[in-house]
């Protein structure tokens, strides 16, 4: 699957498009195979293990929810949750 990131998840990934080893499943199961690739992503998406309230994904385009369907060949972006103000 390929994963393109945003704001501070760059440096978690080094890469602005990374690909990721993906069967397919939820959006939130795609999320967990991105933090299993790149562990330092974790902090910008998930706390306690439940997807922040603030992250934002979309797949081929279109938002989406963590419990969507995400095929292994979609496209997904994925903006991490803004903090401060």
């Amino acid at each position: 699957m390929e994963v393109t990131v945003y704001g501070p998840l760059r440096g978690a990934t080094g890469e602005k498009t990374v690909t990721v080893d993906f069967d397919g499943g939820t959006v939130g199961e795609a999320l967990s195979a991105l933090v299993d690739a790149y562990p330092r992503a974790e902090r910008h998406l998930f706390e306690n293990e439940t997807l922040q309230s603030g992250v934002r994904v979309a797949v081929d385009g279109e938002s989406v929810d963590a419990d969507d369907d995400c095929p292994a060949d979609a496209s997904l972006s994925v903006h991490p949750a803004m903090r401060g103000g």
